[in-house]
């Protein structure tokens, strides 16, 4: 049976539902994914991520023999993205021609990807009710993921969302300003006001993934048992490995934690068929079948 949708709007955010007909007894606890779309994208973008990963983790549930965990997956359209456009341009880069380039490129983009970031805690705030408001289930895990700018944003989640204990960024990059100094020298943008503010250079010191104590071997590293799969293309040119390489080297997840990388070879900056097959088994070893 194929997976089913329901949408529903909480606090005006659109919010999609996608579900397979439960596998565990009707009252049991859910997990759930958020999967957060790319720059330019939509919500309806990453449809065919969210049913291929209810099907394929349905199916090594069965192949298993045990019921394991129930997954909904979550999507929704990105700050700026979507029905929730407001500003075209805002969504641009540099590369583009003018009048099209959109020098803030820099600052739009962290905002967006913080913004939707904060999105998911809210939502994990109130879905619940949505869902059940007589209290039929719980949902007792919490995962993101995302492609690209989406990536980006699942980096962002796993450092500022506790409750968010496994994350899947795809194509994403944890350093922001390895990312964007490169993207800038390749663009001819000077690394400068006004084109990188002083006032958002303080912003990303304070909340950027490679701002935290990331290698610490305690709770002062807002990564550590967390479960992380990262899915990067080896020839991606717009989110080169080597911005994230160094952070995902020394990314310190602990004994309880997980760290799987996966950088495949010749893909450039897409989501492939292959990623999502990995995303949904890291889901049902680490998360649903436990």
């Amino acid at each position: 049976m194929a997976p089913s949708k329901q949408t529903v709007v909480i606090g005006g955010i659109a919010v999609n539902v996608y579900s397979l007909p439960g596998a565990t007894e009707p009252s049991a606890p859910v997990a759930v994914l958020f999967f957060l779309h790319g720059r330019t994208g939509k919500a309806g973008d990453c449809e065919w991520v969210a049913h291929s990963t209810l099907e394929w983790t349905d199916e090594l549930r069965k192949s298993a023999g045990v019921q394991g965990q129930d997954l909904l997956v979550v999507t929704l359209d990105q700050r700026n993205h979507g029905d929730r456009t407001v500003d075209v341009r805002a969504n641009s880069g540099w590369r583009e021609q003018p009048p099209e380039r959109n020098d803030r490129h820099a600052y739009d983009m962290y905002a967006i990807f913080a913004g939707t970031s904060r999105d998911v805690s809210f939502l994990i705030d109130f879905l619940p009710s949505y869902l059940y408001p007589s209290g039929e289930r719980t949902i007792s895990q919490w995962f993101v993921g995302g492609i690209s700018l989406g990536g980006h944003a699942t980096w962002y989640t796993l450092r500022h969302e506790p409750r968010v204990k496994l994350g899947i960024p795809v194509i994403g990059c944890p350093d922001y300003l390895a990312l964007m100094s490169k993207r800038a020298a390749l663009n001819g943008i000077p690394f400068e006001p006004p084109y990188i503010p002083k006032t958002f250079l303080s912003v990303v010191a304070q909340q950027d993934p490679s701002t935290a104590l990331y290698k610490a071997a305690d709770s002062s590293n807002p990564f550590y048992g967390k479960k992380v799969l990262v899915l990067s293309g080896g020839s991606d040119k717009l989110v080169p490995w080597t911005a994230s390489k160094e952070f995902v080297d020394n990314l310190n997840v602990g004994p309880a934690g997980i760290k799987e990388v996966v950088v495949a070879p010749g893909v450039g900056h897409e989501c492939t068929k292959d990623m999502v097959r990995a995303m949904s088994k890291f889901l049902w070893e680490q998360a649903l079948a436990a």
